[in-house]
């Protein structure tokens, strides 16, 4: 079959991000012997025009859309995203009856809603290396998917009940490199090593995404990887992991690779603020580690508690100073305003922010709820949410008592310190 990926994602948050995902599944699909193009409208300013001509000229049996971001998680003026990915479908729709298929991280969270939304013909939750070849296979042969893992179909809801890659060895080798030709070699590479995350902060979306359980690659395939990438070009590599230091033995092993092959790379990466040792940051800056995303969220002990962290603020900053000592930067991140803020728990986050030795520090007002999460019931039994809110829509929770405090305290802070920002 001739199958049609997009990448619908045109929002630049932090960093220009690459379709790391829709790469995997491209190369699964074209392993499972299908004519693949890949197609990410972050490259091309005109997307109407784009998908125009590529259908004309391509003829899709099917369309595959990847969503990674609902909305910029922004909660003054939060800008919802969807509108412009239903404008994609239409554009599709306008030049092809292909059936269109959904996935990605935004579309994990929330695969009954965004399909019912954008009112497109199915959708897959969760990891589509292994789900979308087998659709694709059903498609061929017009028979039922019904009972596809994570798959929904538009009307008649969930068909299986979704699953999880167990061996991350079983992703395509050469899936991150495979369709790189259009991108800039100078633009940051998001690399992953590891899947899932047990640590089950309170207001977290991976386990929607990628599930609790820690899922690895080989550290020899992880090295083989970034050797392929080197040589398609790439020297600077964002991993993505949602905790590269856990497990630790595991971050070091890795290290040691990179170094032992004399792989000529920058990388940076986010960082769990607990759990870890200076052996372990030394050999992430021999290795090429450049910067770190040290998510800590807040500086007062019963709100870390509150977002069931694992970590308390001493522990944040003995990490903080082990990353400064090796020349590693560290971007700091807060969440303010989250269940239990007061005035007196702000200020003491916002001192502790500025007793340590951060390069940049990224300071966000409310909390995006999430379902399924220990946020949302809270938000339930507080009245703030309905048990059946599918919370679709951009919704935050805020202490509202300290709402229009925290917002000026915030700005006057900025405002005294440029390597801040909302």
């Amino acid at each position: 079959m001739r199958v049609l990926l997009i990448a619908a994602n045109t929002e630049k948050i932090n960093i220009v991000p690459l379709p790391l995902g829709l790469h995997y599944v491209a190369a699964a699909t074209q392993d499972s012997g299908h004519d693949v193009l890949m197609l990410d409208l972050m490259t091309h300013d005109d997307f109407r025009l784009t998908i125009s001509e590529t259908i004309k000229s391509f003829r899709p049996d099917v369309i595959g859309i990847s969503i990674r971001n609902i909305d910029d998680q922004v909660m003054h003026g939060a800008r919802f995203l969807l509108d412009d990915v239903k404008s994609v479908i239409q554009a599709c729709r306008s030049e092809s009856t292909a059936p269109i298929v959904l996935g990605g991280a935004g579309y994990s969270i929330f695969p009954q809603a965004v399909l019912a939304y954008l009112d497109a013909d199915m959708g897959i939750q969760g990891e589509g290396e292994a789900v979308f070849p087998q659709l694709l296979e059903r498609l061929e042969r017009h028979a039922d998917p019904a009972g596809l893992p994570g798959l929904y179909l538009k009307d008649r809801g969930l068909q299986g009940e979704r699953s999880f890659i167990r061996g991350l060895g079983e992703l395509p080798a050469s899936g991150v490199h495979r369709f790189l030709s259009a991108y800039d070699r100078d633009l940051w590479m998001p690399f992953q090593t590891r899947r899932g995350c047990p640590m089950n902060c309170s207001y977290c979306s991976t386990a929607a995404i990628e599930g609790r359980t820690i899922r690895k690659r080989s550290p020899a395939a992880v090295v083989e990887e970034l050797k392929n990438c080197v040589t398609a070009g790439f020297r600077q590599f964002y991993f993505v992991d949602n905790t590269f230091n856990l497990p630790q033995s595991y971050a070091k092993e890795i290290c040691r690779l990179i170094i032992d092959e004399g792989i000529p790379i920058d990388w940076r990466c986010i960082f769990y603020p607990g759990h870890t040792d200076e052996d372990l940051i030394k050999l992430m800056a021999e290795a090429g580690c450049r910067e770190v995303s040290l998510g800590f969220e807040s500086g007062c002990e019963r709100i870390l508690a509150n977002m069931n962290k694992r970590f308390t603020p001493e522990e944040v900053r003995k990490t903080s100073l082990m990353l400064a000592r090796q020349g590693i930067r560290q971007m700091g991140f807060l969440m303010l305003g989250g269940p239990g803020e007061t005035r007196e728990s702000v200020c003491e986050s916002l001192a502790f922010a500025d007793s340590l030795p951060l390069d940049t520090m990224k300071v966000s007002q409310g909390i995006r709820i999430y379902p399924y999460t220990a946020l949302a019931k809270i938000a339930v039994d507080e009245g703030r949410i309905r048990p059946d809110d599918q919370l679709l829509a951009p919704t935050f929770y805020m202490v509202r008592e300290i709402e229009d405090w925290l917002a000026q305290t915030v700005k006057v802070r900025m405002a005294e310190r440029p390597n801040w920002m909302g």
